[in-house]
């Protein structure tokens, strides 16, 4: 638990977000890699790691290899890793430990993916046996652990529009935002099914894109004078075995391991979060996660909610740049790079005096989970 603070991310770099035809998810992850070593002010011949999540959409064998060589980095050690969203945060915390044990010195994490432009039918494929009775598509898993929360909890309609509200709303006024529309509950009530009992606007959009961070210890930024590092200060993790329909609650995630993990390294509580970014491929995660990480109780996410209490300016603002629901539903990395920017001090939301900033990743139908903890 002596990691804490001793390792920053150095970097920030992300490509344009929404339909972008011609760029593969090489040339996309060779971008924001290029942007990420820009904003560390650092040259890629420093770089010894890069650690690349796999592309949803197009699994490909040496991927990581791949990309190290478009980048033209010989790396000490690096690799492909694929655990969902939940990937990214993985993979950061892999390069800290790797920097941490000797293994390497400046490392690169990277993810990009075109499902928009490309092949977005991993999202709608058959799920396991259960296929035969309709099963299709990642919405059916979340349509199904929805209605759950709807059912234990009394969860209202409206509790998962305050998501979403927020994140539109985040979102309408961010330049780099696919989907800059505000939205407004009767705007929420009038969206489409996608999958009974979820809309359309309770659904992540489906994006190309990518993204990428600069990893070092805090006294190699210091050595290489990197500006804005920012400081990790605890992560963690959790990940579920089990299926949907076999597991013996849908309404708990093992998020709230991968939070009291990372809350402990920190040495910070859930009342010490000034801002948190959180993984919304679909509204119900957000309630879910808000209740896991404990800054609500099981049942409570909708109150919690209510009253914009997650827009900018409520006592917990979420998804600052628009998260999966409005900035881009290439997962993940972006909610990252929306904690640093609010560390800086530079995003476009800032919220004041913010301290510490939680981030959340999710993978596969809440099988894995990634936690994450900024300060600065």
């Amino acid at each position: 638990m002596g990691l804490s603070g001793r390792h920053v991310i150095a970097g920030i770099g992300h490509t344009a977000f929404g339909k972008l035809p011609g760029s593969d998810t090489v040339s996309l992850n060779v971008e924001a890699c290029r942007n990420a070593l820009s904003d560390a002010g650092i040259d890629k011949s420093v770089v010894d790691a890069v650690f690349v999540k796999v592309p949803t959409s197009a699994h490909q064998f040496m991927f990581g290899q791949k990309v190290a060589e478009a980048l033209g980095i010989m790396p000490r050690m690096g690799g492909c890793w694929d655990q969902g969203g939940a990937a990214n945060i993985t993979l950061l915390s892999f390069a800290i430990m790797a920097i941490e044990a000797g293994q390497c010195d400046v490392a690169l994490v990277c993810y990009a993916d075109n499902p928009r432009s490309g092949n977005r039918a991993v999202y709608a494929r058959p799920r396991g046996d259960d296929a035969a009775y309709g099963w299709f598509s990642t919405a059916a898993g979340y349509a199904m652990i929805h209605r759950r929360h709807m059912i234990e909890y009394g969860t209202r309609p409206e509790d998962f529009a305050a998501v979403a509200i927020a994140s539109r709303k985040h979102g309408a006024g961010n330049p780099a935002a696919q989907l800059r529309a505000a939205l407004d509950l009767d705007k929420y009530m009038a969206s489409p099914w996608v999958v009974d009992p979820l809309r359309k606007d309770d659904c992540a959009l489906v994006s190309d894109g990518g993204a990428a961070l600069v990893v070092m210890s805090a006294r190699r930024a210091r050595e290489l004078g990197v500006a804005q590092a920012v400081p990790v200060l605890g992560f963690g993790h959790g990940q579920s075995s089990y299926e949907v329909p076999y597991r013996p609650t849908l309404t708990s995630t093992e998020a709230a391991r991968a939070a009291a993990t990372a809350f402990q390294m920190a040495g910070a509580r859930p009342e010490d979060v000034d801002v948190a970014q959180l993984y919304d491929c679909f509204t119900v995660t957000v309630l879910m996660t808000l209740e896991d990480y404990g800054f609500c109780r099981k049942g409570e996410a909708g109150s919690f909610v209510a009253d914009g209490a997650i827009e900018h300016g409520g006592r917990l603002p979420v998804n600052t740049s628009g998260g999966l629901l409005s900035e881009t539903g290439m997962p993940g990395l972006q909610l990252i790079i929306e904690g640093v920017r609010q560390m800086r001090g530079t995003a476009r939301l800032q919220v004041p005096g913010a301290k510490l900033c939680v981030v959340s990743n999710q993978g596969g139908t809440m099988h894995t989970h990634g936690t994450l903890l900024l300060g600065n």
